[in-house]
């Protein structure tokens, strides 16, 4: 018999039934709902009669739409923001279900908050109406982005109907070189195979270089698997996953652990699993990655030059980078490196963990931001915040002319109402450089922390590896 992988083992696991035209009636463990649309899930829910099937399972936070200046209120940035804010709280209460509101010391980023409360365990099947809800399959978890109607089901029923994807596995070999993370290993894979690369599959990361990441860069890695067009990514739990969550609120606890951790330990894919597509990378050879374009897949090297469409294999490939380049007035044969720039952003589920603000703080402890760079940090939770700032590091970031604001989603995009100014270069730890996603005409740039710190110093693109 062929072994299995971990994602058909969960799939197993959590398959209630089969239904028509090859769909599948799948449990789910935890619901998790933001203000943007959640309030509005769970206030159609209640117009069609409907009740939360299990309120103890669900959980809410205010992320998306709330400002994070200091000494922020229920008004926000976004005109409307406030009526979102209210219906989610009014909702929620209604509901039973745990909201992490202002204020409160657990409110953050969701895909930030549900890993550091212990609320996604391993084995579990996690969905939010974010499509980055893949962040947390980091803990061996199953986790997807719905749409709203999806939640509303999820939160009547306890159950989805999913067409099974295909499965993928992306094996990372080698050792990282310094100054480079997770953020590069996600944009290098999808730099070479594409941001259609992943097909719609579940990937398993997998390899010593996957392992040999911290919990908080393995959730950075499968952040970004929706920016390869899988369904979710997934990476087995281990040792560094049960140390990371033992004692989290949510958690088991007592005995309860120990039948847990038991279970857990063998949530990995069987030696002969088969996969629908396999593909590997070695990373000893990476260098910090940076974005050029507007896709994901437009990134190179940081000391590398802006490509030539003329090298694409394709007309259609050769227009979309033609279009691209000049949306971000780059030419091709450019180097990137000392490109001057208007702003920095440190922030966003991708990179805004303890561990990507310590590694910026190690860039920028004894110097300053460039004049003329407005450069701005949210850490992605109050949790981290606190954290931040018990170690000093908050003092790090205003030492050298950083913005230090509170948690929220921010400026990953503008729908909390605030925004770069009109066609400024970022340089951004954010997910997405889509046009006009974080301000009118704005050209992002994706990086890493340490790279984003590098550059706000320099007040252009710059290599980190310089200054570690």
């Amino acid at each position: 018999m062929t072994g299995l992988s971990l994602f058909e083992k969960l799939w197993r696991q959590h398959r209630v039934a089969e239904l028509d035209e090859g769909d599948s009636l799948i449990h789910i463990d935890r619901v998790f709902l933001h203000e943007r649309t959640g309030g509005v899930a769970l206030q159609a829910l209640a117009e069609a009669g409907h009740t939360v099937r299990n309120p103890q399972l669900a959980f809410a936070t205010l992320d998306h739409i709330v400002d994070t200046v200091p000494g922020r209120s229920d008004n926000t940035l976004m005109p409307g923001g406030e009526a979102f804010i209210r219906i989610t709280r009014e909702q929620t209460a209604k509901s039973g279900i745990q909201l992490f509101d202002l204020g409160d010391p657990r409110q953050g980023i969701v895909h930030v908050v549900s890993p550091e409360q212990g609320i996604v365990l391993p084995g579990a099947t996690v969905v939010c109406p974010d499509s980055h809800t893949c962040t947390q399959g980091a803990l061996g978890a199953l986790a997807w982005g719905i749409g709203s109607s999806e939640a509303e089901h999820a939160l009547a029923t306890q159950t989805l109907r999913v067409v099974k994807p295909k499965s993928m596995r992306v094996t990372f070999d080698g050792t990282l070189p310094p100054g480079v993370g997770a953020k590069d290993m996600i944009l290098a894979l999808i730099a070479r195979d594409s941001a259609s690369g992943a097909r719609g599959a579940v990937v398993e990361f997998d390899g010593e270089a996957v392992r040999a990441l911290g919990m908080e860069a393995r959730m950075t890695l499968c952040n970004m698997a929706v920016e390869f067009s899988a369904f979710t990514g997934v990476i087995a739990p281990d040792e560094a996953t049960l140390a990371y969550l033992q004692g989290r609120p949510f958690a088991p606890k007592g005995d309860d652990w120990e039948r847990a951790c038991a279970t857990w330990r063998g949530l990995r894919s069987d030696a002969d699993a088969v996969f629908d597509a396999q593909t590997r990378m070695e990373v000893s050879t990476l260098h910090p990655m940076l974005t050029w374009g507007t896709s994901p897949q437009h990134a190179v090297g940081v000391d590398a030059r802006v490509p030539d469409p003329a090298d694409a294999a394709d007309r259609a490939t050769q227009e979309a980078m033609h279009k691209a380049l000049a949306y971000m007035d780059l030419q091709p044969g450019q180097a990137l490196a000392g490109t001057p720039i208007d702003a920095a952003f440190i922030g966003s589920c991708t990179n805004s963990r303890l561990s990507d603000l310590r590694a910026a703080a190690a860039v920028l402890r004894g110097r300053r931001v460039a004049e003329g760079v407005k450069a701005i940090c949210v850490p992605g939770s109050t949790q981290v915040k606190l954290a931040a700032e018990a170690e000093g590091l908050h003092q790090v970031f205003l030492d050298a002319g950083f913005e230090w604001r509170e948690s929220g989603c921010s400026m990953c995009f503008y729908a909390g109402g605030e925004s770069f100014g009109l066609r400024q270069r970022v340089v951004s730890t954010t997910n997405r450089n889509f046009e006009s996603r974080q301000g009118p005409q704005t050209r992002t740039h994706l990086a890493s922390p340490v790279t984003v710190a590098a550059s706000a110093i320099a007040g252009c693109i710059a290599d980190p590896r310089a200054l570690l």
